[in-house]
């Protein structure tokens, strides 16, 4: 059986840092601007992208 590499950040390609930090900047003003909207008018896709916001923002978060 062949052996699984193991998991290295620093063999990506370049455009997938540069990705992260994108996504970095702008999850919490996502997450804000999502959680009024869900507020105001609470429907199943507001909840659902809310929850994504915010396991985004604490993956970013934890790393």
């Amino acid at each position: 059986m062949k052996r699984q590499k193991k998991f290295n950040p620093n063999n990506l390609p370049p455009w997938t840092k540069k990705a992260s930090v994108v996504v970095q900047q702008f999850i919490v003003p996502f997450t804000i601007f999502q959680a009024v909207r869900t507020l105001i008018f609470p429907t199943f896709i507001d909840i659902l992208l809310l929850a994504l916001f915010i396991f985004l923002a604490a993956f970013f978060y934890v790393n």
